[in-house]
């Protein structure tokens, strides 16, 4: 407040040197505090400062608080996502190992299944070949029956017609000898 009256008493010196000089005609400076209305404006000045420092200083650390505020909030939404950026990357790494797992596990069960295919076929050729030769067995069986009953058919068709013709002497009397033998006569 001092520094204040001092620059107004320099400011009434000036004045009055100015105001000699406008005298002369031209420009000039009011040095009347009363007229000019000086004491009014540092009136108002000085309740400005004195309280305006007091609203401004409380208005800026609001702000300040409020800023502070802003930038912790947005640090921990920064923090909470990276968290939950780790928690993903974390959950898509066990997922693409779980299909992984899935994947190899399918591949696995398809070769078994094909391995499993393959045996059943193999098997199943095998059982037809042991079939087909039992059925070609059994056509040669009965081929050979057939042909065994031919053969005795026409034997026996033989021994009639030439029994019909009939047996010499010496013809019978060897089959009897035979006959005889075979039955554990004479020998």
């Amino acid at each position: 407040m001092g520094t204040f009256l001092l620059l107004m008493a320099q400011a009434s010196a000036v004045g009055g040197e100015l105001a000699e000089t406008a005298g002369h005609g031209g420009f000039g400076v009011n040095t009347n505090i009363l007229e000019t209305n000086l004491i009014n404006l540092a009136i108002i000045i000085s309740v400005l400062l004195i309280f305006g420092r007091k609203v401004l200083g409380t208005t800026l650390q609001e702000r300040r608080v409020k800023i502070e505020t802003a930038i912790k909030s947005a640090e921990q939404r920064l923090k909470q996502a990276q968290e939950n950026l780790a928690d993903q990357q974390r959950k898509l790494a066990q997922a693409q190992a779980e299909a992984e797992k899935i994947k190899k596990a399918a591949e696995e069960n398809a070769v078994k299944a094909r391995e499993a295919i393959l045996a059943q076929t193999t098997a199943d050729i095998e059982r037809m070949r042991e079939t087909a030769v039992a059925d070609l067995n059994s056509e040669r069986e009965k081929a050979i029956a057939q042909l065994r009953q031919r053969v005795v058919a026409m034997a026996l068709q033989k021994v009639e017609s030439e029994l019909d013709r009939g047996i010499g002497d010496d013809a019978q009397h060897t089959l009897v000898d035979r006959s005889i033998a075979l039955l554990g006569g004479r020998g």
